[in-house]
This record gives structure tokens, C-alpha cells and sequence, in this order.
């Protein structure tokens, strides 16, 4: 007999696990669970329950884009009888997919990979990925990661015309918040210094811990500025730069094609001690430094702490990282050479923020940003006495 269950509570994302003879199509996007037992979930209508494998249950246009997945109770014999194996594996699968946010750095990790890592990393490589949306290209780029939690190449579920029968199927991966992991709420207690170490293993990153810096050995503590594109972009970054290496870095900058190859950022980071940069997916970067190493974030004109707070702050703490904050003021962002300094993005920027997040995004995460060289060095030499010891 197979087992089938269920769990659509979670605000984040729906996962049915399954058991037994599980077959899989994915070509027409249909899990047939054959034989299922008396104590099974038995779908509302009937005949079948659909997820939508992503993690963004409450992002209701974008999760529309994402391919349906129908799981569907089948008799062994008659007219609900599943089509026969043409292909059979002995391992779990674990079926999500690689569509919605996931060009985006913060995305990919929060909606893909940490929940990815929650679900798949019990087996020990010994699982089949199956992928939805499947991005080759995206593919490529995480091919790091995707290799280090299975042996085994992912299959492209959408193209996939074999029968695969599997003895185990979970479809969608256990997220429980952005770019975090509640050990509690893993089934294998898992926390987010656990993702930290495979990360480091999936890349060979060889820092673990960041020691301080002894200021009398001559040695600088590392800082990496991690770079912008056209928004959000520091138009006196060079005096910045020069700013930090005379508080006392050593300040490491790449260009952005070094940022999107993971295997070669991935290790410039972890040789750091600090990260700095504007609030952005940029910053989700900071999952590759090693613990103790501090997270600067640059915090734009526009009442963005909550924003950036929640995505790049509050998940620090679990992954033994220090924080450390610029909050821009409205002599620094670009924004006064486009509206007089009496409109409402001056004079109450949370009237912008309730015209919607579009609105936002447009203005606010589109300015570019001058910084004052005095105040940043004043929070740059805070963060080295915090990292530094004589």
C-alpha cells in the first residue's frame, strides 16, 4: 500500500509527501500515488490535490507562472489505473522548482536553496531532483550546489516524457522564513550555521571562523564592497573605498561578472572579515563569510529599515554574524536633483510607501546614493575597533 499526506497550512508554501509506488510524469505534470492506503490525505474533490512548487504562496500573480503539479490517487487496475514504469529508481525525489524570483542572488537562496537544503539534505546525495521551470542556464550558474546535495544530473520535469517510478516523492521543499532555517520546525534539526558549513563544503571554502586582527602585527582586517548596477549605486565609491582603507582595510573589490560566478566569489567573501554594500540581493552574499565577520549595509533615503532590517539584518544573528548600518539622509541620495526637497519624498516618504511596493521599487530602490565621507568613516571605525585588538 502507498501512503499519501498533505500539509497546505504553512503562509509560505504547500508539500505533499508520498510513499509506496510512487509514478511520475512529467510531461502532462501528474504524480500517481498507486494503491494508496484507507489513512491517506484524500484530496477535496476526489480525484487529485495541485501544488504549485514554489515558496511564495502569498505572491498570488507571480506564483500563477509557476507549472502545476497535480498528485493524483490511482487504483492499480480500471479506469484510474496510472500508466506503467518505463524507468525505475530506488532512491526519493524531491520535486520544486527553479522559476518565480529566482534570478535574483536573495531569491535563490531564500526561496530555492535553504529550503531546498531543509528537504534534500537528509539523503545524503542519494535523492533525484526534479525541477520545474527548469532554467539551464540558472542551472548552470548553481551547479555548485545542486551537485552537492545530489549525485545525481536534475531532471527537467517539464520536458520529461519517461514514467518514473520512484519509492518515495516529496513535491515542494520545507521553507520556514527568508534566508533562515527554525530548527524546530526541520525535521532533521537542522539551523542555519548547518547551511553555512555545506555552503562552504559545496565550494571548498576553507574559513570557518573570522579571528580578530591584531592592529600592532601591521596586518589589515578584509573588506569587500560588493558592487551595484545602475541603481542603488555609490557615485562617490572611489572616495569610499579610499575612506575604509584609511580607517584600516584592506578593501577587495571585483566587477559584477566575478559576482555572478559563485565559485570564484563565493571565495573572495569567505576571505573576509567585512562585507559592505547597499541594501540589495547583493548583500545575501554574506552567506559565504565566515562566522564573527560583519555585514555593513548601506541603507538607502526612503523610511527602508524595515525592509532592509528584515532581509539583511535579522537573519544574522543565526548564522553568527555581526551588523553594522549607514542610513543615508536626504543630502546623500540622488533624489534631490528630482523632486524639490518640500515633496512628500522628503517630507513623508511612508505616503509613497502606501501608494504600493511598485511605487517604491520605482523610486526609493531606483535612487543612487552619495555618501558623506566623514559620517561613513565614523561607522567604519566603529566596525574596526569591533573586529580588531591591539
Amino acid at each position: 500500500m502507498s501512503n499519501l499526506s498533505c500539509n497546505f497550512s504553512s503562509e509560505r508554501m504547500d508539500i505533499c509527501a508520498m510513499q509506496g509506488d510512487v509514478r511520475m510524469h512529467g510531461k502532462s505534470a501528474v504524480l500517481y500515488v498507486v494503491a494508496a492506503s484507507d489513512d491517506s490525505y484524500r484530496p477535496a474533490n476526489g480525484t487529485a490535490v495541485t501544488i504549485r512548487p514554489y515558496p511564495r504562496k502569498g505572491e498570488l500573480s507571480m506564483m500563477q507562472k509557476i507549472r502545476e503539479v497535480t498528485i493524483r490517487p490511482a487504483a492499480t487496475t480500471g479506469s484510474t489505473a496510472p500508466p506503467r514504469c518505463t524507468v525505475t529508481h530506488d532512491i526519493p525525489a524531491v520535486v520544486f522548482s527553479t522559476g518565480g524570483f529566482s534570478s535574483n542572488a536573495f531569491h535563490a537562496m531564500a526561496d530555492i536553496f535553504i529550503p531546498l537544503y531543509n528537504t534534500a539534505r537528509e539523503y545524503d546525495g542519494r535523492v533525484q531532483l526534479v525541477a520545474t521551470d527548469y532554467d539551464r542556464k540558472w542551472a548552470s550558474k548553481y551547479r555548485h550546489l545542486l551537485a552537492a546535495l545530489s549525485v545525481y544530473p536534475v531532471i527537467d520535469f517539464d520536458a520529461d516524457d519517461a514514467v518514473r517510478c520512484f519509492p518515495s516523492a516529496r513535491v515542494g521543499i520545507d521553507s520556514h522564513k527568508d534566508l533562515g532555517i527554525i530548527p524546530a520546525m526541520s525535521r532533521n534539526g537542522h539551523t542555519m550555521m548547518d547551511f553555512q558549513g555545506f555552503l562552504r563544503s559545496a565550494y571548498s571554502l576553507k574559513r570557518a571562523w573570522a579571528t580578530p586582527v591584531n592592529r600592532s602585527s601591521g596586518a589589515r582586517p578584509r573588506l569587500i564592497m560588493i558592487p551595484r548596477g545602475e541603481t542603488r549605486a555609490l557615485t562617490n565609491e572611489a572616495d569610499v573605498i579610499a575612506a575604509a582603507r584609511e580607517v584600516g582595510f584592506e578593501v577587495m573589490t571585483v566587477g559584477l561578472e566575478v559576482v555572478s560566478d559563485l565559485a570564484r566569489f563565493s571565495e573572495v567573501v569567505n576571505k573576509c572579515d567585512v562585507l559592505v554594500g547597499v541594501h540589495g540581493a547583493g548583500l545575501t552574499n554574506f552567506v559565504f563569510l565566515p562566522r564573527g565577520a560583519t555585514v555593513v549595509q548601506i541603507i538607502p533615503w526612503g523610511e527602508l529599515k524595515w525592509m532592509s532590517w528584515s532581509d539583511y539584518r535579522d537573519p544574522l544573528a543565526d548564522m553568527g554574524l555581526r551588523y553594522a548600518e549607514y542610513e543615508v539622509t536626504a543630502d546623500e541620495t540622488k533624489l534631490k536633483e528630482v523632486y524639490p526637497r518640500d515633496h512628500a519624498v522628503f517630507t513623508d516618504p511612508l505616503s509613497i510607501h502606501k501608494q504600493g511596493f511598485n511605487m517604491v521599487w520605482s523610486i526609493f530602490l531606483g535612487q543612487n546614493l552619495t555618501l558623506d565621507i566623514n559620517r561613513f568613516t565614523g561607522v567604519m571605525q566603529e566596525v574596526y575597533q569591533t573586529i580588531t585588538i591591539t
